[in-house]
């Protein structure tokens, strides 16, 4: 699974959603081939090259022409929080059923 961890710079808040999003998928036996974090600008244009996008909800709706070509986009309210970041991959993807 090609992840893409994307939030407004880039830089710390990215970096602590990467680590949820490997934690949340670990406990869900989902394997991570690659994972990349980084900013909404360069995500935007990268999205396309990954399975699924990991994003704070408020940057959602940037991601909509990776979502019309098939690329899952998850929006996160807490991003540190692993738990919160599993049950939304239950509940608003398939990829359990991908893994």
């Amino acid at each position: 699974m090609r992840v893409l961890v994307s939030c407004a710079n880039g830089s710390g808040t990215s970096l602590m959603m990467k680590r949820s999003v490997e934690k949340a998928m670990k406990t869900l036996g989902i394997k991570i081939t690659n994972i990349h974090h980084c900013s909404i600008s360069e995500g935007k244009g990268q999205a396309g090259n990954y399975d699924i996008v990991f994003t704070p909800l408020n940057f959602v709706e940037m991601f909509n022409g990776a979502k019309a070509k098939g690329v899952t986009v998850v929006g996160v309210k807490n991003v540190m929080s692993a738990k919160e970041i599993q049950e939304r991959i239950e509940t608003e993807t398939d990829l359990i059923s991908r893994s």
